[in-house]
């Protein structure tokens, strides 16, 4: 695996999985400027999806044309209660490709116990895809994840997968355990979405930029990931060819990351710190409920993690587009945002699920200044992109 993966969420035409005759010349000119790119500075490892729209027709009709002896193929199939109707939509994937083989193949999100269940019971979709395996049609099964760290641990922990896709960088650490477990069980390793879901870094705020200085917050953060113990890759989400300067500006600088990354390290800690409080750093996720035991479904832990990155670092764009998302994304983005406060939720019902959090009295208020600064049309819905 090289360090950086061409990801296939973003180049594609659209996010329906158009009919040939209407994916347009221009469309397709992108994607192989951008594959041609990626082929010609050792970005051998090329990453899609079954449901990402025209990405893998688009890729079908152009890998033949970008020949690369290295390249590793990768795509992603969600799991199905029906185990013919998986296989089903693995054999699209193989038609869509133009692939006779695959060297690596993730079940696509589970973020579900359900889905774990689906793929590991006897004759499910794990079933299905070793049998493709030992045909020689597949070689490494892994899986990708939006789910709470707990789940994580539980497919980590079954032994039934080589690898994990994994969301995991700068400002979203939690899932640092899962890391951890990967290693321990020798699984292959590579961050999913670290531009985009890492902070919507294409388009930082001034902010971001002055504290990330003199290294691009883009290059910053694939310094952090990659520097990290256990991560073997991490995928590059293009639109175009453009888009991969910064990343390999990032692999460049990896030898010197132990000297660039601690100074911009204490001073995103101390924005941090003097924007938010030492007190509420150390409390402010003490005591909340999770979404569904939430009047109206309010996500809280989200939310307020979202107010942080806002206060912080002003991540307004991500903050936006996350907001947004929350209440339209089933379980790629569970919970709902705060809109249903005082229309619908009223701040009694909340305050009633809030005693044991020491900022119970704050909250409120603090949720209606983040929907003023963030509300607005519900954000464009991805549910299949990691």
């Amino acid at each position: 695996m090289p360090l950086l993966s061409l990801g296939g969420m973003r180049y594609q035409q659209s996010w329906s999985d158009l009919p040939a005759d209407q994916i347009t010349a221009t469309s397709q000119d992108q994607v192989r400027a951008t594959v041609e790119r990626a082929v010609a500075v050792g970005m051998h490892h090329i990453e899609t999806a079954r449901h990402y729209g025209t990405s893998e027709r688009q890729l079908g009709w152009l890998l033949p044309e970008v020949p690369d002896p290295q390249r590793l193929l990768q795509t992603k199939v969600p799991p199905n209660p029906d185990p013919a109707v998986f296989e089903a939509e693995l054999e699209r994937s193989f038609e869509r490709l133009g692939a006779q083989h695959l060297h690596m193949l993730a079940i696509h999100g589970l973020n579900l116990p359900e889905h774990l269940e689906q793929t590991l019971l006897p004759g499910g979709c794990l079933e299905v895809a070793r049998r493709w395996q030992q045909q020689g049609r597949i070689g490494s099964i892994g899986f990708s994840t939006h789910a709470p760290l707990p789940l994580i641990l539980e497919a980590i922990e079954s032994d039934a997968f080589d690898y994990i896709n994994l969301h995991w960088y700068f400002i979203r650490q939690q899932n640092g355990p899962a890391i951890d477990a990967a290693r321990a069980h020798d699984m292959g390793l590579f961050v999913i979405s670290p531009t985009d879901k890492g902070g919507h870094l294409h388009s930082p705020s001034p902010r971001l930029n002055e504290l990330c200085a003199p290294l691009h917050p883009i290059v910053f953060n694939d310094l952090f990931c990659l520097s990290a113990p256990g991560i073997h890759t991490i995928s590059v989400g293009a639109a175009g060819p453009a888009d991969l300067d910064l990343h390999l500006e990032a692999v460049a600088l990896l030898p010197q990351a132990p000297r660039l990354l601690p100074p911009i390290l204490e001073r995103l800690e101390n924005a941090r710190a003097e924007t938010l409080g030492a007190a509420w750093l150390e409390s402010w996720s003490q005591g909340l409920p999770e979404w569904p035991d939430t009047p109206g479904g309010i996500n809280l832990p989200v939310l307020l993690w979202l107010h942080n990155l806002l206060e912080a670092w002003d991540l307004e764009s991500y903050g936006r587009a996350r907001y947004g998302l929350l209440g339209q994304g089933d379980h790629w983005f569970p919970g709902a945002n705060a809109d249903a406060l005082d229309h619908g939720v009223s701040e009694g019902e909340l305050l009633a699920v809030l005693g044991d959090s020491p900022w119970a009295e704050q909250i409120p208020d603090l949720l209606r200044r983040l929907r003023q600064r963030l509300g607005g049309s519900p954000s464009q819905l991805l549910i299949t992109a990691d």
